[in-house]
């Protein structure tokens, strides 16, 4: 574990540094495999070892050939021998190719992991707009796919590029000690291929691009339509979304298809360029044996060596659609690693202690696609353990507030203070450990009750437990459950009712013990009766506490120390729940409404 976090680190330092670029998805690749070199050293080395049979198969064949056709000037002997030669170079194969394997198989794979792991953290730090700008399907995508093709892309170099590359460099080698004529044959067939590549590399990197922008927006809207299936299910709106998901099926089919053909297209012109080639090769050493300047025996070395040329550029051809898949994909993975759009907060300054004083000093916020305000000129001064409220129209900027305290979003104008102290300068990680959340829409996971209630803390006891369960109204619904708190919930607690679900949210608000509290709705999806009963749990757990409240429903906060009406992100009154209604003007035209 320490050493994938450690290998992660340094593949997040490397495109902090701006070593790393989306431009040269080569040079980015090569950089990943930083501290990987020895064992890919090493991999090629047992790889050249086991691979040898390869470039001795033709020499043996051509020495068994010229020795039967020429028995008086060779022995018997000689076969034997050269039978033992090949034997011995081909049993060799088994224990390199491990050895190959295993040592390219560490690099990759600690590559591939470190890489996922550099992903998530880096998306744990990206700014939530960011997150809310782009499907969380199309995110896994990147993270599952895309890491996925870069091993690909890096078995690929390694078991397929690189040998070829080797036996070309072999056969010309061993072919200009015997004969330039088919030396200088053989090295004109290189640039041929070369010409191939480049013919087709732009087109095949368009439709890998397409390709790979259709499946991250047809995994996104799986993803949504997964999500939405209880909505549509309750208003049979089943075929719309099943239409929806085709019509990128449809789209996604289209490119795929013609990715296909590109990539056909090109195997085939490579495959029909050097077998003319390698007719011509048999024609020439046919040629040159019948006048008797060659053997008959080199006429099979040469064609074996050629044979192996061509097999190692169509190789080469073979496999650069899933080599240009790779690079697709480094630039795609590139695209999060080298977001700038990270946490709003930066600052260092750690608080051991929060007060619960907070300021709002003219905070102005619009999101970045806008120039439309949300706030305009907020100001807010909470005292320590103040409850305040909001209220307002959807829309009017109370749930943005909360964003902002919690520090989801940063004014564009203006400046918020904790304890006298400006946001900028904190350490928002320390400070939200501090903070108790419960939102307007419960988030759960599929563990245990007793793992939501104590998710990210340790050392809690049995005795906290039941506490909470208590002042959250959940002992009825855990004595029913089986297996009672150690009961699994399902996917986003998919096993329990909305009630029981913000009710084990309200748990894990009360288990933090926390200095400033942040309630979104939190009693929103409550009957009457579980409303009571929380709504009194929580007159204890915001005593002396900074709390912040969003509430549609006016009544629930009838004992907030402030009510702030919020109007088109302007704060348009301010003061108790007697001082507004006697002042008769928005919050009590609000509160007649739901009389």
């Amino acid at each position: 574990m320490a050493i994938r976090n450690t290998q992660s680190l340094d593949i997040e330092r490397l495109f902090n540094e701006g070593k790393l670029s989306k431009e040269k998805p080569l040079r980015t690749l090569r950089l990943l495999y930083k501290g990987h070199y020895s064992k890919l050293l090493l991999s090629t080395l047992f790889f050249i070892i086991k691979h040898s049979p390869i470039w001795v198969i033709p020499i043996v064949l051509a020495n068994m050939i010229n020795i039967a056709s020429d028995p008086q000037n060779h022995s018997l002997s000689e076969i034997w021998l050269n039978l033992a030669v090949l034997f011995i170079f081909v049993i060799q194969n088994i224990p390199n190719q491990v050895l190959h394997i295993n040592f390219t198989s560490r690099a990759t794979r600690q590559v591939e992991a470190s890489l996922r792991s550099t992903l998530v953290r880096k998306l744990q730090h990206l700014s939530v707009s960011y997150h809310s700008e782009l499907r969380s399907g199309k995110l896994q995508a990147k993270v599952l796919r895309d890491v996925e093709a870069i091993e690909v892309l890096s078995k690929q170099i390694i078991f397929s590029f690189i040998p070829a590359m080797l036996n070309v460099i072999f056969a010309i080698s061993l072919t200009a000690s015997k004969s330039v004529l088919m030396m200088s044959f053989y090295v004109f067939v290189t640039p041929v291929a070369i010409l191939i590549v480049y013919a087709f590399r732009k087109r095949l990197a368009m439709r890998n691009r397409q390709f790979r922008t259709e499946i991250e927006t047809m995994s996104g809207e799986v993803a949504e339509t997964m999500e939405m299936i209880p909505v549509t299910r309750a208003h049979g709106l089943e075929a719309v979304e099943i239409a929806k998901i085709d019509t990128t099926l449809q789209s996604l089919k289209g490119k795929g298809y013609k990715l296909d053909i590109t990539e056909a297209f090109f195997g085939s012109s490579g495959f029909v360029v050097f077998q003319c080639f390698q007719g011509i090769c048999l024609g020439i050493t046919s040629y040159l044996a019948f006048n008797g300047k060659m053997s008959v025996g080199d006429i099979a070395l040469y064609q074996g060596l050629f044979a192996g040329i061509l097999m190692s550029i169509s190789q080469i051809i073979n496999v650069y659609p899933q080599i240009a898949k790779g690079f697709e994909s480094v630039n795609s993975v590139s695209e999060i690693l080298l977001s700038n759009e990270t946490e709003e907060y930066v600052g260092k300054r750690k608080l051991k202690n929060i007060e619960g004083k907070l300021s709002f000093e003219n905070v102005h916020f619009h999101y970045r696609d806008t120039e439309k305000h949300v706030l305009r000129s907020f100001n807010l001064d909470v005292k320590p353990g103040e409850c305040i409220a909001f209220v307002g129209e959807s829309g009017a900027g109370k749930s943005t507030v909360l964003s902002m305290v919690v520090g989801f979003y940063r004014p564009t104008e203006g400046r918020i203070l904790i304890d006298d102290i400006p946001m900028d300068d904190i350490h928002i990680q320390k400070f939200r450990q501090k903070l108790a959340v419960v939102p307007q829409n419960t988030i759960l996971f599929s563990g245990s009750i007793r793992d939501n209630i104590t998710y990210g803390l340790s050392h809690i006891t049995d005795e906290q437990i039941e506490r909470v369960i208590k002042m959250a109204n959940l002992e009825d619904v855990v004595r029913e459950l089986p297996e009672g708190i150690d009961t699994k919930i399902g996917e986003h607690g998919g096993k329990l009712s909305g009630g029981q679900r913000q009710r084990i949210a309200i748990a894990r608000a009360l288990i933090r013990d926390p200095q400033i509290i942040i309630l979104d709705e939190a009693t929103s999806a409550l009957d009457n009766i579980s409303e009571f009963q929380v709504q009194k749990a929580m007159r204890e757990l915001i005593r002396g506490r900074t709390t912040f409240i969003v509430a549609h429903r006016l009544s629930t906060i009838r004992d907030a120390d402030r009510i702030v009406v919020m109007n088109k992100g302007i704060c348009v009154e301010v003061g108790t729940y007697e001082e507004l209604m006697e002042k008769k003007g928005e919050f009590y035209q609000l509160k007649q409404m739901q009389a």
